[in-house]
């Protein structure tokens, strides 16, 4: 491992204030010798990995570096030593030289952690996960800014093939570790935890053998009594860390789209001492998920390395968006906070929100997939709730919206936090009772229950009078001429108001 000193370049920090760290997986950068531990897919000169199909990799990984234009990069998903030293050959070719790196040793396994530096490395070493093959060592690398230390750890925890239980042990290696440094030292972990920001709560039953504990926010502590930590939580010194996702409303918050399940797996998080004013800290509000145009295929996914058919096409990027934030010697500064204003769901149709706004409560009167939509009485209007994971059918809540936007007509909320759950109530009479007049856009997100009629001719007839319906899944579209009762139905918007069918249990075919 390269042990490169800092004292050289000393006078370099003297004008330089700022760093800009990122965190990419690069999706499995593989060198064309054969060590018997390669994925069968990259297998030298098998399936089409060849040294022109590795040269492509090359190239389109060394341009999204690149333009980054990170001063650090922690890098996932690296096979071994030769393989970065082919990825910094390959950006110091095209003038984005990274002359420092570092990168675990673990032994027999398929892929490493590593780090790439414009700036030099004082010292780099391993953080043990276990013994056991298959999880992987935690990279240490340790800098010293204007004769500040910086450490920063590049992590690669455990897919979601495996239970939490194997994340939990990788967390808490790096906690034991994290407590074993002086009181107050600045540091970085980063990397590709495979969990969520809110894991806690968006854990599926298959991965939780942990009792609901989650590695990122029980044992890293990125929640403090089920609730997600923000800045003002880092005024303490206790273990806490600060989940940069937080910076991003919700619907923003991924780097990782499976088949359109979108995850913010990659993370960057921070300790109190990165916005204590000394040292290192955070610049407020720099971190960002690199959207650059060329990583996402003109239908809108993303471009990830191109395998098909038992064979490498030699184009394509990574299935995961590269994350980046800056640092700086500066203090940093916290936001004033604005008292909260409580409001009404009519607000966010009627007012431009420029700051949060309390809504009191609001019941979830219908919940599907993980969208919502809540109503606070029923003389009131209804919202959408886009990304509603945290909302239960049936409860009522306290919730703080942050963000709303309009979708085709539609308005949205797209972020938004639960400051109290009632939990059950009646939501009977929140239901939508009345004459349905699609010329009242008033009735945008309405819920309708046992609506009786027949569809036909693309529309749902309710005697002589048709409505626009929209089946979310084709696979229970009924047939044409099928009398239906409606058991539940939104009355959506989409440049015009429709009827949204949202599953299969919400519609019966009377005849």
């Amino acid at each position: 491992m390269q042990k490169i000193f800092f004292l050289f370049l000393f006078p370099f920090f003297l004008t330089a204030t700022e760093l800009k760290i990122a965190t990419y997986n690069v999706e499995n950068l593989f060198d064309m010798y054969v060590d018997g531990h390669e994925y069968r897919e990259y297998i030298p000169n098998k399936h089409n990995w060849t040294r022109t199909t590795l040269n492509k990799k090359l190239l389109n990984i060394s341009e999204v570096i690149c333009d980054i234009n990170a001063d650090i990069v922690g890098l996932q998903e690296i096979e071994n030593e030769n393989a970065l030293t082919l990825l910094q050959n390959s950006l110091r070719s095209v003038g984005c030289a990274y002359n420092y790196w570092a990168i675990t040793h673990k032994q027999n396994s398929t892929i490493q952690v590593a780090l790439l530096s414009k700036i030099p490395i004082q010292s780099s070493k391993d953080i043990v996960v276990s013994r056991v093959l298959g999880q992987r060592n935690i990279l240490e690398v340790k800098y010293t800014i204007e004769g500040n230390p910086l450490f920063i750890y590049v992590n690669h925890w455990n897919s979601k093939r495996s239970p939490e239980s194997k994340r939990m042990v990788s967390a808490r290696a790096l906690k034991n570790r994290l407590l074993s440094l002086p009181k107050g030292v600045d540091y970085i972990v980063l990397g590709d935890l495979n969990s969520n920001y809110d894991e806690y709560a968006t854990m599926e039953p298959k991965h939780n053998d942990t009792q609901g504990k989650t590695g990122i926010n029980d044992v890293l502590q990125t929640t403090l009594n089920g609730t997600l930590l923000d800045e003002t939580a880092m005024k303490s010194t206790d273990f806490l860390h600060y989940n940069l996702w937080l910076e991003l409303v919700k619907f923003q918050r991924w780097s990782h789209n499976f088949y359109g399940k979108k995850q913010g797996l990659d993370v960057i998080l921070l300790p109190p001492s990165l916005f204590n004013g000394k040292g290192i800290d955070y610049v407020n509000n720099s971190f960002q998920v690199v959207k650059l145009p060329y990583l996402f295929h003109k239908k809108g996914y993303i471009y990830r390395w191109q395998y098909r058919a038992e064979r490498h096409l030699g184009k394509g990027y990574s299935d995961h968006l590269p994350l980046v934030a800056t640092f700086s010697t500066k203090p940093y500064i916290f936001e004033k906070q604005q008292s909260m204003i409580v409001g009404k769901i009519e607000d966010l149709y009627t007012k431009n929100l420029n700051n949060s706004l309390r809504l009191n409560g609001v019941k979830v009167i219908l919940k599907r997939g993980h969208h919502a939509i809540i109503k606070a009485s029923k003389e009131e209007r209804a919202i959408f709730v886009y990304g509603a994971d945290g909302l239960e059918e049936g409860h009522c809540y306290d919730i703080v919206v942050n963000k709303i936007k309009s979708y085709q007509g539609l308005h949205e909320v797209v972020d938004f936090i639960v400051e109290h759950d009632y939990g059950k109530v009646a939501i009977e009479e929140y239901f939508y009772n009345k004459a349905i007049d699609f010329n009242n856009k008033v009735l945008e997100n309405e819920v309708i229950q046992n609506l009786v009629g027949v569809y036909k001719k693309g529309k749902f007839y309710v005697g002589e009078k048709g409505y626009r319906i929209f089946f979310k899944n084709r696979d229970f579209k009924p047939t044409k001429g099928s009398r239906l009762k409606l058991n539940r139905v939104q009355i959506g918007y989409y440049n015009a108001l429709q009827l949204v069918v949202w599953d299969v249990k919400d519609i019966t075919v009377l005849e």
